[in-house]
């Protein structure tokens, strides 16, 4: 992985404990977990162009 893809995949992982804290303690917002997603899409994108 390159450096870049390793800071996606922190920045990923980040945003998933704070979205997650962020509904135990004021409840559910779709749009965090859609933000979310579309993160996690566009990190497994970048993962999977750089190594191929």
């Amino acid at each position: 992985m390159s450096g870049s893809t390793k800071t996606m995949s922190g920045l990923t992982i980040g945003a998933l404990v704070v979205t997650t804290a962020y509904t135990v303690a004021l409840g559910s917002n779709g749009w965090l977990w859609f933000g979310w997603v579309v993160l996690g899409l566009v990190t497994i994108g970048m993962a999977s162009t750089r190594d191929s």
